[in-house]
């Protein structure tokens, strides 16, 4: 437990760094194939692929869904990742869903991707998150402090 601090002040730096278009990062693209929507898996369901998506599609109904647009070529995404699963598999109420920007192939962060421009995405880690009722509640900056709390047990 003494870790727990270290490594939540390691992820909120490189949150804070975050990766925008500026600073990609040349990485192979994540290859698992996404999960079905349904019953909450102990990990969070991996959608897009790059690819167009309809959110509400991957709404969990009665639960905070937190939509992370991220991608295997952000270090502050993969930073973040483990601490989301764990968010995700404690919690009852809330459910994690990663929008991956990376069409498969693609090396570094994928903005050219649709699913990048559908969202008009210009730096990532981004959340949106929706409320139990299918409303969205906060996206970007303002999601950013909610997952951070929720992370952090406030």
């Amino acid at each position: 437990m003494k870790r727990l601090p270290f490594l939540l002040a390691a992820a909120g730096l490189a949150l804070l760094a975050g990766c925008s278009r500026s600073g990609v990062v040349d990485q192979t693209a994540a290859t698992t194939a996404p999960n079905t929507a349904g019953a909450k898996s102990s990990v969070p369901a991996r959608i897009a692929y790059g690819e167009r998506v309809n959110l509400r599609d991957w709404l969990v109904p009665g639960k905070t869904t937190i939509f992370d647009f991220t991608s295997q070529g952000c270090p502050p995404c993969r930073a973040i990742a483990p601490r989301l699963h764990q968010l995700h598999a404690e919690r009852s109420d809330v459910a994690v869903v990663e929008v991956d920007l990376n069409r498969p192939g693609v090396r570094g962060i994928d903005w050219h991707s649709p699913v990048a421009q559908q969202f008009g995405l210009e730096s990532i880690p981004h959340f949106k998150i929706y409320g139990p009722d299918g409303k969205l509640r906060a996206e970007g900056d303002e999601a950013y402090g909610i997952v951070v709390g929720m992370i952090e047990g406030r």
